[in-house]
C-alpha cells in the first residue's frame, strides 16, 4: 500500500512539475516574442499560434521565429565589407555620393537606402529594359559571350533546363577562354542545380560556384533556414549590370505542374563606363555574399585586397571622370578563383535603351541593413502625388503598408494594383485575396493578369520614380529575404516601366467592388482565416 501512494504522488508530481514547466516556458516565449517583434501583426500571429497549438508553437518558433541569419555568416559579411570600405576609402571611391543629383522631394526617401546600405545615388547609366524571357537570354547569352576578364552571377533559382544550358554552357566556356567566373546560387531555390550534369561540368570548366546559406539539420540550431538568398545580379567586365525578377530558369520547363501559366519577368540591362556606378555597387553586393559564404572565401579576398597597392585615383581628384579600366572591386574579385578552389504582346513589346539615367542600389538583408526596402516604399507612396502603379506576384501587406495605399486612394491618387490571377502558393493567394474588399472600397484598383504568373516586381510613383528588383509585396521579401532593388529617378526609363505595366493591364481583368461583395460568406472567411497568417507568408 504505501509503494502504490509512493507511485501515486511521484505520477502526480511529476505531472505537476510538467505544468509548471509548460506554463514557465509559454511566459518566457511570450516574453521573448514581446521584446524581440517589433512588427504587431507578427507578434500577435505567433502568439495566436503559440496559444493554440502549443507544441507546434514552440517549435515552430524555435526554428523560424526570428530572422537569424547566423552568427558565423554576420561576422564574415562584416569583415568582407570592412575590407572592401577600406580598399574603397584607400582608392577615393566615394560610396555614398549622388544626393545632389536629385530633386528635393526625393533626397529623404534616398537617404534611407544609403544610412543602412552605404549605397548613394549615381548619374550617366545607359539602361534598357528587357521584357520576356526570349529578350534577356538572347541578351544575357550575347553579353557573356563576350566577356573579356570577370562573370559574376547571383540567382535565387537556376533551374538547368530548357535555354538556361545555353546560358551555363556559355560561362563555362568563357572560364575555358580565361575569364574568372563566379556563379552564386541559393541553396534551397537552386536544389535542382546543384549535384546536377551542368553543375559538375561548371567546376571542371573553371567556374567557381558558391551555395549560399546552405541549409542542414545541424544548421537549423543556429539560425533560421528560410532565410534566403533571393537576389538577382548579373556582373561581366567592369561595365555591364543585369538586376530585375528573372531567375535563371525557362518559363516554358519551369514548374508546369502548379497550372498558373508561364513565369512573366523583367531584367534591366544596365552599362556604365564610371569607376562609381550602380555596377559598382553591385560589384560589391556579390563580392561581399562570396565572402560571407566560407571563411576561404573570405581569406581569398583578404588576400587579393592586401596584395593591391596600385593607387589610381590617389592623386586625381576627378574619380568620375577616370575611364573604368581599372576598378579596384572588380581586380579584387577577379583572383578569388586563383586564391581558392506569355503572350506575344508583352513579349516583343519595344524598349530601346535610355541614357543618362541617375539610379541607386539598395540591398536588403536580416540584421544586416533593417528593412531598408519596406521603409522606403512605404514612404514614396505617402509622397505620391498623381498615380502608384504596382506589379507583384505576391500581394500579402501589413496595416502600415495597407494603410498607405488606400490613404494616398482616398486622397485622390491613382492607385493600380496588378497581380497574378493566379499564384503558386494556396496560403498567399487567400490571404492576399483577405485584402481586396478595404482596397476596393477605397478606390485601389485591381489588375488580375490572366497571361499567366505575373513574377515582375516593380512599384511606379508619379513620373519620376521607380522601384525595380527582387522584392515581392509580402513580409518574407520585406523582413526574412536578402534581396536587391533598383531606385530609379529618370523620368524616360521610369515611362518605360510604366509602360510595361500598362502592358501588364491590357491582359488583365479588372475587378469590381460589386463583383467582389458577391462572394459567399464562407470564401469571405477563409480567406481572413488566411489573413491572420500573412505577417509570415
Amino acid at each position: 500500500m504505501p509503494d502504490q501512494v509512493f507511485e501515486a504522488w511521484s505520477w502526480l508530481d511529476l505531472a505537476e512539475l510538467g505544468l509548471i514547466a509548460h506554463i514557465l516556458v509559454m511566459v518566457l516565449l511570450t516574453l521573448r516574442i514581446l521584446s524581440v517583434q517589433r512588427n504587431v501583426g507578427v507578434a500577435i500571429a505567433w502568439l495566436a499560434i503559440l496559444y493554440t497549438l502549443p507544441l507546434f508553437g514552440l517549435i515552430t518558433y524555435i526554428l523560424i521565429g526570428e530572422p537569424m541569419i547566423g552568427r558565423r555568416y554576420l561576422q564574415r559579411t562584416e569583415q568582407a565589407r570592412a575590407l572592401l570600405n577600406e580598399m574603397a576609402e584607400r582608392e577615393r571611391l566615394v560610396f555614398d555620393q549622388g544626393e545632389e543629383l536629385l530633386t528635393e522631394t526625393y533626397r529623404g526617401v534616398s537617404r534611407i537606402g544609403t544610412v543602412w546600405t552605404g549605397f548613394g545615388v549615381y548619374d550617366d547609366h545607359q539602361m534598357r529594359l528587357l521584357v520576356g524571357s526570349d529578350q534577356i537570354f538572347s541578351q544575357l547569352l550575347e553579353d557573356i559571350s563576350s566577356a573579356r576578364q570577370i562573370i559574376l552571377m547571383e540567382f535565387y533559382i537556376v533551374y538547368p533546363e530548357g535555354q538556361v544550358r545555353a546560358i551555363l554552357e556559355a560561362l563555362a566556356a568563357a572560364a575555358k577562354r580565361g575569364v574568372d567566373c563566379h556563379l552564386v546560387a541559393d541553396s534551397v531555390g537552386s536544389f535542382n542545380f546543384f549535384g546536377s550534369p551542368l553543375h559538375k561540368a561548371l567546376i571542371k570548366s573553371g567556374v567557381e560556384i558558391h551555395q549560399s546559406l546552405p541549409v542542414g539539420l545541424f544548421r537549423t540550431l543556429f539560425k533560421r533556414t528560410d532565410v534566403r538568398n533571393h537576389r538577382k545580379i548579373v556582373v561581366i567586365d567592369e561595365d555591364i549590370g543585369y538586376t530585375g525578377s528573372f531567375n535563371l530558369v525557362d518559363p516554358k520547363h519551369f514548374k508546369q505542374n502548379k497550372k498558373v501559366g508561364q513565369w512573366i519577368d523583367v531584367m534591366m540591362r544596365i552599362h556604365s563606363r564610371k569607376p562609381m556606378s550602380v555596377i559598382t555597387a553591385m560589384t560589391k553586393v556579390v563580392a561581399t555574399d562570396i565572402g560571407a559564404e566560407s571563411n576561404s572565401n573570405l581569406d581569398a579576398l583578404d588576400q587579393r585586397i592586401n596584395a593591391y597597392t596600385r593607387k589610381l585615383y590617389l592623386m586625381n581628384p576627378a574619380i568620375n571622370d577616370v575611364d573604368d579600366t581599372a576598378n579596384p572591386l572588380m581586380r579584387s574579385l577577379r583572383a578569388m578563383n586563383q586564391s581558392t578552389t506569355s503572350k506575344a504582346m508583352i513579349q516583343t513589346l519595344p524598349m530601346p535603351a535610355v541614357e543618362s539615367v541617375v539610379a541607386q542600389l539598395i540591398p536588403s538583408a536580416p540584421q544586416i541593413t533593417a528593412h531598408v526596402i519596406y521603409n522606403t516604399l512605404v514612404t514614396v507612396i505617402h509622397r505620391a502625388d498623381q498615380r502608384i502603379q504596382i506589379t507583384t506576384p505576391y500581394f500579402v501587406p501589413d496595416e502600415a503598408l495597407l494603410g498607405a495605399l488606400t490613404t494616398a486612394a482616398k486622397r485622390g491618387v491613382e492607385v493600380t494594383l496588378i497581380i497574378p490571377k493566379k499564384v503558386d502558393s494556396f496560403m498567399v493567394q487567400h490571404a492576399s485575396q483577405a485584402y481586396y474588399a478595404e482596397l476596393l472600397e477605397a478606390g485601389v484598383t485591381i489588375a488580375l493578369f490572366t497571361g499567366g504568373l505575373l513574377h515582375a516586381k516593380t512599384v511606379v510613383v508619379d513620373n519620376d520614380y521607380c522601384l525595380f528588383g527582387t522584392v515581392n509585396i509580402d513580409m518574407r521579401s520585406f523582413y526574412l529575404n536578402m534581396e536587391v532593388s533598383l531606385a530609379i529617378y529618370t523620368p524616360q526609363m521610369v515611362a518605360q516601366v510604366a509602360a510595361c505595366q500598362q502592358s501588364y493591364l491590357q491582359l488583365s481583368d479588372i475587378l469590381t467592388q460589386e463583383q467582389w461583395s458577391q462572394r459567399q460568406g464562407y470564401k469571405r472567411l477563409f480567406d481572413n482565416g488566411m489573413r491572420l497568417f500573412s505577417p509570415l507568408l
